[in-house]
């Protein structure tokens, strides 16, 4: 069975043939017939179509020789006449494989609906906001003891003397914001982009433009007055070295004079021309640094102290800073390398999760209402009102509630509908039992109210999955190659798998002809005592010597904890290269145990249980590895056969030579 579900996962995955968009070719190239089946035929731009999705693009496919194209032409109307001869079959009436493909959309539906709909958008929206980024100051009020309200009141207050044009931004900022970080800045929080700052922040932000301010924006945190100062496409990452000098003397004290002094002597030889690699490792003070020519490999904005980063993310490939002085010293700094902005698809993991961490909650909880408002979903108040009842605070989720003697009457009665799809309390209640968050958790009205709510949502994303084939080609092909998946699946099954006759009689003979191929190994079974003291082994072998019970002594003494219980025993195995596998083949009797051997951080005395040198494996042992050799062997016999079969009722022809022109149009 095992054998037949991999096969299954590799028909289903990689027999499968979807579209890819490629650029628009001619009507009459696409017209060309590169082969016919039965009256049916291939057309270079199908060909073209399915090709490029294989080679994972049309760029890697137009490059091919025409052998491959000929190779997968051969594979692909072997497909094509399978799923030919499902149709004459009447698979598409055969209900357990309609349900199975029904299954399959109701699984995978939602999660598409979500992704295309819902984060899709998201992740190209953060995309593109992260493509800039803003220099921002902001005046802030935080809750105090009148709370919220209190806030908004002193921001409002703040923001009539900014239109009143009594004070600077950066003065006010000074003078009343609460943000002490920022606030001795008059305001300035620096360079941000999307996902370095909390979502109400970010939105406003995005609003304006350089010189813009904002009118007062409520967060979690308080009340804001947003200014932005700047804006410019981002640079994600530099690459710089930098030479430090610090502002300590010899004997630790700080001389800051002396300190620039000696900075300046080093700008000046940089000046002359020397190599800046060079005088980083004579002169800088970062002895991290230091020995790699002063190179700090990549770093993004606000990774370095603000002066540092300032100056170097102003410096162009080449460029060489004056002395930026910081707490740590003084810098020259040299950029040499920029990562520019990437692609979407570079990005897009960044973005994704970005959006995780910000509004994926909200924006899908958002969707989801949206979709149990479109099905009208309702609860049934009746229901609910008698469930409350009847459970109160105390009745569990699970035994409790199936044991309840008044189940009876309520398991079957309707506890919400979305569409035409109504949910009963026991459906309910056992929804709830498989999840985490509810599992033997009270019925108390927060805790259903909540898995309702998680249970009305699953149910709106299955019903608008159920006709997304029908509004969304790139879903309807999905499901169209998962179909045809199944189908050829199944024609498998019914022509070659269970066809494959795995008699005793027949593998014994296979067995017999085959046998060299069937060996077992060098193999021991063996018991071990061990100990990490060699005085302590030694003492256990005297004890051996006297009498003493090998098993008894390993269950009590051993020192590796999870052996004491089997008595030091390891089973039957393959000799490896291990001290304990190559000692105990060394012994010839069951019951024979050698002296004490060091090995692994401490020492062992082993007891052969059983040896089986090299052998032949008889056919009972080497029956399951038989069996699989035989029944491929048959497989692929049976799979001739019946694609002989197809060709006899479709009769292929192949237009080869046509292939030339593929992607040469």
């Amino acid at each position: 069975m095992k054998t037949i579900m991999l096969k299954k996962v590799w028909y289903l995955f990689a027999v499968i043939v979807g579209g890819i968009m490629l650029q628009s070719c001619s009507p009459e190239h696409s017209e060309i017939v590169v082969a016919e089946y039965g009256d049916k035929a291939i057309k270079m731009g199908e060909f073209e179509r399915v090709y490029a999705k294989n080679a994972g693009g049309e760029a890697n496919a137009k490059d091919d020789s025409l052998s491959q194209f000929k190779s997968f032409l051969d594979l692909y109307v072997r497909y094509k006449m399978k799923l030919a001869d499902a149709a004459e079959r009447g698979f598409d009436k055969d209900q357990s494989l309609q349900d199975e493909l029904q299954d399959y959309k109701l699984k995978i539906g939602p999660a598409y609906i979500l992704e295309k709909r819902v984060v899709d958008p998201a992740l190209k929206a953060i995309y593109d906001k992260r493509r800039w980024e803003f220099r921002v100051s902001h005046i802030m009020t935080r809750p105090d003891s009148t709370g919220m309200e209190g806030a908004k009141q002193k921001i409002q207050e703040i923001y009539a003397m900014l239109q009143a044009g009594t004070k600077s931004f950066e003065d006010l900022a000074r003078e009343y914001s609460s943000d002490d970080f920022s606030k001795v800045n008059g305001g300035d929080i620096y360079y941000i982009t999307s996902g370095q700052i909390i979502p109400e922040f970010e939105k406003e932000v995005y609003k304006l433009e350089k010189g813009q301010v904002s009118e007062p924006v409520e967060s979690r945190y308080g009340w804001h007055i947003i200014k932005v100062t700047d804006k410019q496409e981002r640079i994600p990452q530099i690459r710089a070295r930098h030479i430090l000098v610090d502002f300590y003397t010899a004997d630790g004290q700080v001389d800051t004079a002396a300190a620039k002094a000696r900075v300046d002597s080093v700008m000046l030889r940089l000046n002359m021309g020397e190599d800046f690699a060079s005088l980083a490792k004579e002169y800088s003070d970062d002895k991290g640094s230091a020995e790699n020519g002063g190179d700090l490999n990549f770093f993004e904005r606000r990774m370095m102290v603000q002066p540092f980063d300032e100056a170097a993310f102003n410096l162009r490939v080449g460029e060489i800073s004056g002395p930026v002085q910081t707490d740590y010293g003084f810098h020259i700094i040299q950029v040499t390398d920029v990562k520019h902005y990437g692609t979407f698809e570079e990005e897009k993991e960044t973005a994704r999760n970005i959006y995780k961490q910000t509004t994926y909650q909200t924006d899908n909880d958002l969707f989801v209402q949206g979709l149990k408002d479109k099905y009208k979903g309702q609860m049934n108040n009746e229901v609910w009102d008698e469930l409350q009842r009847l459970t109160g605070d105390t009745l569990k989720v699970g035994k409790p509630y199936w044991d309840a003697e008044w189940r009876p009457q309520i398991k079957d009665r309707i506890l919400f509908t979305v569409g035409n799809h109504g949910v009963s309390v026991d459906t309910m209640i056992a929804y709830m039992e498989q999840q985490f968050e509810y599992t033997s958790g009270p019925i108390r009205k927060d805790l259903v109210s909540g898995a309702v709510k998680k249970k009305s949502g699953e149910v709106a994303l299955m019903l608008e999955a159920d006709s997304l084939d029908k509004v969304d080609p790139t879903f309807a092909q999905l499901m169209d190659d998962y179909r045809n998946g199944i189908y050829i699946f199944k024609l498998q099954e019914l022509e070659v798998w269970n066809k494959v006759d795995l008699d005793s009689a027949k593998l014994a003979a296979y067995h017999e002809v085959h046998k060299e191929k069937y060996r077992w190994n060098d193999r021991v079974e063996f018991a071990e005592i061990f100990a990490r003291n060699d005085s302590v082994i030694n003492y256990y072998h005297a004890r051996l010597r006297d009498g003493a019970d090998f098993d008894t002594l390993a269950m009590q003494y051993t020192e590796r904890p999870n052996f004491r219980m089997k008595m030091g025993r390891y089973e039957l195995s393959d000799v490896t290269t291990s001290d304990l596998h190559k000692e105990a083949f060394k012994l010839n009797t069951p019951g024979e145990y050698t002296k004490p051997f060091p090995n692994s951080n401490g020492f062992s005395i082993v007891k052969l249980i059983k040896k089986d040198p090299t052998r032949l494996k008889t056919f009972e042992e080497a029956k399951p590895e038989v069996a699989g050799a035989y029944q491929e062997i048959e497989s692929k016999r049976l799979e001739e056969e019946y694609l002989k079969t197809l060709d006899a009722k479709f009769r292929p022809s192949y237009n080869y030579d046509e292939l030339r022109a593929a992607f040469r149009q």
